[in-house]
């Protein structure tokens, strides 16, 4: 299953039925699970872990140093889960010790051509990546994220679980779960009602949580007058638990 041109490291982990094309080079402590197939001319470098069931598409360049002056070759980290797709030139670099010296990347993503995560991002479940995204040093991304094609993120933004940014939006604050963003620098559009829709939210759910977009943005209320309010809807209104866990978990600010 390895091809014959292939460079693998004698110290890497390699599942019995791995997948590795022509060109291909897995360097030194780089664990890759069963299942997974690196096409051509992919580049991985270690410490780097790779779960299960995952696609790399050719000429990608996976856990490479992170693309920062302080690095000093310190030992840091990439781990990503199962059943990821992660097409043609992508780059995923290693984390920093200036943070917790990791790089993650979760379960059933879709990281399209020529995206690039940077060192120290957290990236959950579940998202789609259009071609292009650039997420800059230390960006946390939540479950079911999409971001459209050339969208980025600054440093140290964190985006919540469920939310969308349009093709070519940039922003440099967070954005609350939930939230439609676009434009750069990106400004809030509403809530990204088709996703939720299609992942099964129902009425009463999605009202609630229009209702809850209406106070954060149009009633007038400081946040942590929004916060205390949402809070109060929270024990017959679950589905605002994570609305308010990315609004209280902001440090930067978010969209307005």
């Amino acid at each position: 299953m390895i091809h014959a041109t292939a460079i693998v490291s004698g110290s890497a982990k390699i599942a019995d039925d791995v997948e590795i094309g022509a060109y291909a080079i897995i360097g030194d402590n780089v664990e890759i699970g069963s299942g997974t197939c690196i096409d051509s001319h992919v580049v991985v470098s270690g410490p780097t872990v790779i779960g299960k069931h995952n696609h790399i598409y050719q000429f990608a360049s996976i856990g490479d140093d992170p693309q920062d002056k302080k690095y000093a070759n310190e030992p840091t980290r990439l781990t990503i889960g199962d059943h990821n797709t992660i097409r043609e030139f992508c780059t995923i670099s290693r984390g920093t010790i200036q943070d917790q010296g990791l790089t993650t990347l979760g379960d059933d993503n879709w990281i399209m051509a020529y995206v690039h995560i940077a060192h120290d991002c957290r990236i959950g479940s579940h998202t789609i990546m259009a071609n292009n995204t650039t997420l800059a040093g230390h960006v946390h991304v939540g479950d079911w994220v999409i971001m459209g094609g050339f969208s980025g993120a600054h440093q140290f933004c964190h985006i919540g679980a469920h939310a969308f940014l349009g093709m070519y939006t940039g922003i440099n604050r967070d954005v609350p779960a939930y939230v439609m963003v676009s434009g750069n620098p990106g400004v809030p559009r509403g809530i990204n009602s088709e996703g939720l829709k299609r992942r099964g939210f129902d009425a009463d759910q999605l009202r609630n949580i229009k209702n809850a977009y209406r106070l954060v943005y149009r009633d007038g209320l400081k946040l942590t007058e929004a916060i205390a309010e949402l809070e109060q809807r929270l024990p017959t209104q679950p589905e605002l638990g994570i609305l308010i866990a990315s609004l209280r978990m902001s440090e930067r600010g978010i969209v307005r």
